[in-house]
């Protein structure tokens, strides 16, 4: 992994009802790994992590990203006309609300070779 790449870490709400589109989206790319792994490779980022946060307030996605450049990784996203990105734009506009990037508070990681 790139010593330089930096984590970003965001809580995203979701609308209301759509978690059985939520845990959909989340079988589709983990049976569309090969695929998803070349999008990242695409974008420069080296890890992407997406937790569910279910809270009496709602429902929410944490998702985690370490990449070379974050603005780069968006940017190559938006471009992008891959069909999985395709699904994961429709996904987004279908299901998120409000995205709020958390404040990174310590990043210890162990680097290897």
């Amino acid at each position: 992994m790139n010593s330089t790449h930096v984590p970003v870490c965001a809580r995203i709400r979701l609308k209301n009802g759509v978690l059985p589109r939520v845990r959909e989206w989340a079988a589709h790319m983990s049976a569309h790994r090969a695929d998803a792994l070349q999008r990242l490779v695409a974008e420069g980022v080296s890890i992407e992590s997406v937790f569910l946060d279910i809270t009496t307030e709602g429902e929410y996605l944490v998702y985690y990203m370490r990449a070379a450049s974050h603005e780069e990784a968006h940017r190559v996203a938006a471009q992008s006309a891959a069909e999985l990105d395709r699904y994961h734009k429709l996904f987004q506009r279908e299901t998120w609300g409000a995205a709020q990037r958390l404040e990174l508070l310590l990043d210890l990681r162990r680097d290897t070779g």
